[in-house]
């Protein structure tokens, strides 16, 4: 039995005896245990630490823990077991590191992955994104990042085995480009999606004008956006034609600005027309969710003369701006008729002049 085991530890693969390979494998397993009971303890340790703390960098150092896969720890157990090991030839040592290391890239993979995942998640709460079709946009935008991450990832541990690359980037660039060409709308909706939810110009329920439609916004596609007209029918539009167009959000209004005229007749005399200015402003100062900005004798319009008043709503809400409207409608109305003046109406007026009997005579 001793000589089958010495004969057996004698042999050697890959120029390197038996016997340094399972010495080698004996300090790879105690390194790994090692590692993995330091790994443990840390992240008990750094999960009291954290919850103590405001810091971010004990909060990312946890994260990387958490994530770190047994493969990974196998990997640094390999290129840490390299520097103990004299006996390996100096082309084993590097043929070794490289597949290690390779290995160790797709742990790298895995953690940038994650972080993608919390970013992702932080996101949708930093922007508060609740509606379904939105999360999707950004399941699409999670998929276009996975792809190029690990597609990184597989160049670099082609190119740490020594697999010549460029031609496999060339390969790349035209079939990706061949690919955007044939999907250049598809995909230009796709990520305006992505760029609306991010920037967010609008949300699901915002009330928005666009040009001549204007609506109420029902749902955020990945290609789409559907918008509900005060008409009823749903309008549908594409996420590049909105980005791209003039949006007027009015849900995000916090006051509204007031600008309305009213005329009154040629015949009002001078001391009344004085007082115009003061009423209207009596009268919108006595009005909740109201400030008057200003109220002014306009201009001498043909039929009228023409005051202009401007005032703010301290309230979005088109039906309470609409309330407010019409209660200073009414007092107007009262007050002016309170101090005898009339409201223009459009009306023109014919002069008739009578000719002399001579200037008869003398046509």
């Amino acid at each position: 039995m001793t000589d089958f085991f010495a004969q057996l530890l004698s042999k050697e693969y890959f120029g390197v005896a038996m016997w340094t390979w399972s010495l080698f494998m004996a300090q790879v397993l105690l390194i790994y245990i090692v590692a993995r009971i330091i790994t443990a303890v840390a992240v008990k340790r750094l999960e009291k630490f954290a919850a103590k703390t405001e810091t971010k960098f004990d909060d990312h150092l946890l994260h990387l823990l958490r994530r770190t896969t047994p493969l990974g720890i196998v990997s640094l157990a390999v290129i840490i077991a390299l520097f103990f090991l004299p006996d390996l030839t100096w082309q084993t040592k590097y043929n070794i590191w490289r597949v290690a290391l390779g290995v160790f890239f797709i742990q790298v993979g895995w953690w940038a992955t994650s972080y993608l995942d919390v970013w992702i998640r932080r996101m949708l709460g930093v922007f508060r994104v609740r509606d379904e079709s939105a999360r999707n946009a950004m399941g699409v935008l999670r998929f276009l990042a996975l792809v190029t991450l690990w597609s990184l990832v597989a160049l670099v541990i082609l190119a740490n085995l020594g697999v010549e690359i460029a031609p496999v980037i060339a390969g790349l660039g035209i079939g990706g480009i061949a690919i955007a060409f044939a999907l250049q709308k598809i995909l230009g909706d796709i990520f305006c999606s992505i760029a609306i939810v991010l920037d967010r110009p609008f949300e699901v329920g915002d009330f928005i004008i666009i040009g001549e439609e204007l609506g109420s916004i029902e749902r955020i596609g990945i290609k789409t956006t559907r918008i509900r007209s005060l008409g009823g029918e749903q309008i549908i539009v594409s996420n590049a034609d909105l980005l791209d167009s003039r949006i007027r959000n009015y849900r995000r209004m916090q006051e509204r600005r007031v600008v309305f005229p009213f005329g009154v007749l040629y015949q009002t005399p001078l001391e009344k027309l004085q007082k115009i200015p003061t009423i209207v402003k009596e009268i919108i100062e006595g009005i909740e969710k109201t400030r008057f900005d200003r109220a002014h004798f306009k201009r001498f319009a043909d039929s009228a003369l023409e005051f202009e008043v401007v005032y703010y709503v301290l309230d979005k809400d088109y039906n309470v701006y609409m309330d407010i409207q019409q209660e200073i409608n009414l007092e107007l109305f009262r007050r002016l008729k309170e101090e005898g003046v009339d409201f223009a109406y459009p009306t023109r007026t014919l002069f008739v002049h009578h000719e002399t009997d001579e200037q008869e005579e003398e046509q």
